[in-house]
């Protein structure tokens, strides 16, 4: 039997790894798109929050608060409790509601999101602490840079929803 990856399986799994790198980013690039352009699946479900404008204006303001907070030196390690509850949140909420928007069960799409955002967090932190370590570029350099891949993911994904 082939395994076939469906778009549906694509945007859980990518949505949950930019989840992994930053928590706010997955929901931002989402409500984004579902703001504009809004998924009628998702009209009267528990998801349909994620298609109003003021939702997607709250979460690119929380968004760009973590890219800053990211860079201070008391920020929390992401792969503590709380950050990968949070991470494993986003993407699990990201997950499940592009497998309801393309007609799918949102639980699986839920788990991918979710297991994806917890994956890319241990991931990135793993690759972030050795890059660092190896060429002895400040972490808070390394974190810009991890900005730019996540907003260049986020916007390839947002073209693919």
């Amino acid at each position: 039997m082939k395994l076939k990856l469906t778009n549906a399986f694509k945007q859980a799994a990518g949505l949950g790894i930019i989840a992994g790198m930053r928590t706010f980013a997955a929901p931002i690039v989402l409500s984004h798109v579902y703001s504009s352009h809004p998924a009628k699946q998702l009209k009267s479900t528990s998801f349909s929050f994620l298609q109003n404008t003021p939702t997607s204006k709250v979460l690119k303001v929380l968004g760009a608060a973590e890219l800053i907070g990211d860079k201070l030196p008391f920020a929390p390690n992401r792969t503590s409790i709380g950050g990968l509850t949070g991470r494993f949140v986003s993407g699990a909420l990201c997950g499940a509601a592009v497998y309801k928007a393309n007609r799918q069960k949102p639980l699986l799409g839920g788990l991918i999101g979710g297991v994806a955002a917890i994956g890319s967090a241990f991931g990135c932190m793993f690759l972030r602490l050795s890059f660092g370590k190896k060429t002895k570029i400040p972490d808070a350099a390394i974190g810009l840079m991890e900005d730019v891949i996540v907003i260049y993911t986020g916007t390839v994904l947002a073209k693919q929803l």
